[in-house]
């Protein structure tokens, strides 16, 4: 390939190394089209390099909230160049430079923006020095919150609904997919926003204390109620009481729930006296509660109760539109916690988004934390991955389909084979036989794959 007329580099190499800038850069033409953006902007906001590119200026802005207070139109007016700090989707605090260029009668004929995480410029003017009069920006994206697909878009439309009506509301899912979070934001976008935010663990209080936890307890109510306290109602006082596997409420306290939540007031344990209940319930199952009421578990009058409004969180596996921003969100918040930055290689978002993931966010969070912290390189492969990840993909020939690289594929499949035959055999001579190889390279292949084993 030729080399340029200005640089030493052919353009395959240039381009590459543009693509492996730290600061992401993104070119407009004159028409709010996106031309080119380097792969940075995956750290940013979950979108990969080739589907931002011509994707419509005002879908990445009010559609997909990529960033906040968009200065691309200041730009295009004033005709000179501008900063200013912004959040992007993924909760990073960055600065954008615009800088435009102009055509021979001087008009902007593109736009290029740097955008980098450390503000550290001060030769170029801040947006708000060009106007006198802030601009109106949308509601930010909550941070917890990070989703493409129309199953979380349904999830969070239900949620701004109900977010201000004191009616109980029911929210539904498998463990790990986020009720908990969703439950913080329906009580973020409430007018209890002031008031308290109380999570309740219903499994993990001992059921002969939930009575007291819950209410409260007078002087001398029982042994060891050396003085009187308050319950977790009283707790949450004006704000939000979320009520977390509420399926695993005992029969004796869903009676009594039943009484709070219907006529709004509770009777401390060993008092003869109400209390008004001023607060607004939310309840969360990973639990069929419609099975739970027809086997008797659980109270078909309490069912009815909490389920006035309910709101159904799809899991993840469904979802495949919200791997990848998750991903991005995991590891800008672990390896900032951590003090490293990873990246994946090509091929493992394949492999990870073939997963199952029946353990939903959560699982995925936990998986790339333990990633951030054990792996050593910079680039996290497909031979980091957990066994687990793997056991779920049927066969060798699905781990070669997820990857674009074919040293990696041939590794990922060299794994999955030792993997399975030592857990199948044992020894590194029943491995060498079924595998038809060396003692010897059984014996350093089952090392490789299993450090902690003696051999």
């Amino acid at each position: 390939m030729s080399k340029t007329n200005h640089f030493g580099l052919d353009f395959e190499t240039f381009a590459t190394l543009i693509d492996n800038l730290h600061d992401e850069i993104i070119i407009y033409d004159n028409n709010y089209r996106m031309l080119y953006v380097n792969k940075a902007c995956e750290r940013h906001y979950g979108f990969t390099q080739q589907e931002l590119i011509d994707m419509p200026f005002w879908d990445v802005v009010r559609k997909h909230k990529a960033w906040d207070r968009p200065m691309l139109p200041l730009i295009y007016e004033k005709k000179c160049p501008a900063k200013q700090m912004q959040q992007t989707y993924l909760g990073l605090q960055v600065l954008t430079i615009a800088t435009p260029f102009f055509d021979d009668k001087q008009d902007v004929q593109y736009v290029m923006l740097n955008i980098r995480d450390n503000y550290h410029d001060k030769m170029i003017p801040r947006a708000e020095d060009l106007v006198t009069e802030e601009p109106q920006s949308s509601k930010a994206h909550p941070e917890y919150l990070i989703y493409r697909s129309a199953g979380m878009e349904k999830a969070i439309s239900d949620a701004q609904k109900v977010a201000n009506v004191n009616a109980p509301c029911l929210l539904l899912g498998e463990s790990g997919c986020g009720k908990s979070l969703l439950a913080k934001y329906v009580h973020a976008n409430s007018n209890r926003v002031d008031k308290p935010f109380v999570t309740v663990n219903c499994a993990a209080i001992p059921h002969e204390l939930f009575e007291s936890e819950l209410f409260g307890h007078v002087e001398g109510a029982f042994s060891g109620a050396t003085k009187t306290r308050g319950g977790l109602f009283a707790k949450a006082k004006g704000g939000t009481l979320f009520l977390d596997e509420i399926s695993e409420l005992p029969l004796p306290m869903q009676a009594k729930l039943l009484y709070a939540v219907q006529e709004l007031e509770y009777r401390p344990v060993g008092s003869s006296e109400t209390v008004k209940a001023d607060v607004r319930i939310l309840a969360a199952s990973n639990r069929n509660l419609n099975l739970m009421v027809e086997s008797g578990a659980f109270r078909q009058d309490l069912y009815f109760r909490l389920n006035v409004f309910d709101i159904t969180i799809p899991p993840l596996r469904e979802r495949p539109e919200d791997l990848v921003p998750l991903i991005h969100l995991f590891f800008n918040r672990y390896g900032k916690l951590h003090g490293k930055g990873k990246r994946l290689a090509s091929g493992v978002r394949k492999l990870l988004s073939q997963y199952t993931w029946p353990g939903n966010v959560r699982e995925l969070a936990h998986l790339i934390e333990r990633l951030v912290v054990t792996v050593e390189d910079e680039i996290i492969s497909v031979d980091h991955l957990p066994a687990s990840i793997y056991e779920t993909q049927g066969n060798p020939a699905a781990l070669v389909m997820a990857s674009d690289n074919l040293d990696e594929a041939l590794e990922a499949v060299e794994r999955q084979l030792i993997i399975d035959s030592f857990k199948a055999y044992g020894t590194s001579r029943k491995v060498a036989t079924a595998l038809n190889i060396s003692q010897s390279r059984a014996s350093r292949l089952i090392r490789k794959y299993f450090p902690a084993t003696k051999l």
